[in-house]
């Protein structure tokens, strides 16, 4: 998933909303309340031109560094670092991605079934820098630092400190982890860091499919179901360079079928985690 998990760019130039032009029109009034052009700004920053304009448009999401900055420059009696929580869109978040992303992050039960990549919610930060690097078009230094850092950033909501914890159920291809993506290196502490995922979160549960498995419900891809706090489910599917939210009931209904099919056909988390253990031991 290119939140998403898999390695495509995950359009660092968001689509305008709302936030964002807001912010731009802040960031615009305190610029000019200076005295000071766009380039006058962007030489004291510095930052490109062209990035400043930008954001002022509402068609770049600015840095925490460069929202810091500002508020130093235009003494913005933090203003801007105020506006800049409100912002709905996430740098290294894939434009597809960011409306799951908001489901995701309120979602009191989350189910991922993944048979192309760990899912983002599980990844080290070599393993997610392997994924970056695996697809086409390679990403630039900021791209992605912004990705490994948004996908970071997401698991958080893996803590057991929330309340209440969300609970996760997380189906993966043994295959995935098979391809050793990324090499030994990389692929072993992956190991080491599922093992701890399983081992210190009671609010996860972790399944492998076995790579045989004559009867498999997932054969039409990747799925994810969210149930958000008033108890309403909603899915999503991703493929190349897209991405769909499903809010049908009669699809979600489908989909929901198709994962309590799944839990059925997987290994059960106790096998699960043994087999995870003796893949990290034979490396």
């Amino acid at each position: 998933m290119t939140d998403g998990t898999g390695g495509s760019p995950g359009c660092s130039e968001p689509e305008v909303s709302d936030s964002l032009k807001t912010f731009g029109e802040v960031f615009k009034a305190f610029r000019k309340r200076a005295g000071l052009t766009q380039e006058d700004f962007a030489e004291l920053v510095p930052y490109s031109v062209q990035t400043v304009a930008k954001i002022e448009q509402g068609r770049r999401f600015p840095q925490p560094d460069f929202v810091g900055r500002a508020e130093e420059v235009l003494d913005a009696f933090g203003a801007l670092r105020g506006a800049a929580r409100h912002l709905s869109r996430q740098p290294g978040l894939a434009s597809w991605f960011r409306q799951w992303a908001r489901f995701e992050a309120e979602a009191v039960s989350l189910y991922t079934y993944e048979c192309r990549v760990v899912p983002g919610l599980l990844q080290t930060e070599a393993y997610a820098r392997a994924v970056s690097f695996s697809v086409p078009p390679l990403p630039d230094e900021q791209q992605l630092s912004e990705r490994i850092a948004a996908r970071l950033a997401r698991q958080d909501l893996l803590a057991t400190s929330r309340k209440p914890p969300t609970a996760f159920s997380f189906i993966v291809e043994q295959a995935v982890l098979e391809r050793h993506t990324g090499g030994e290196d990389v692929t072993r502490d992956l190991f080491d860091h599922l093992v701890g995922v399983v081992e210190r979160h009671w609010n996860v549960e972790f399944q492998l499919m076995p790579s045989r498995q004559p009867v498999h419900a997932g054969l039409d891809g990747p799925l994810q179901l969210a149930e958000t706090p008033e108890r309403r489910w909603y899915g999503y599917s991703e493929g190349q360079k897209n991405g769909r939210l499903i809010t049908d009931l009669k699809e979600i209904s489908v989909l929901q079928q198709r994962y309590a099919k799944m839990r059925s056909q997987a290994l059960t988390p106790e096998d699960s985690l043994g087999l995870l253990k003796r893949m990290r031991g034979a490396l």
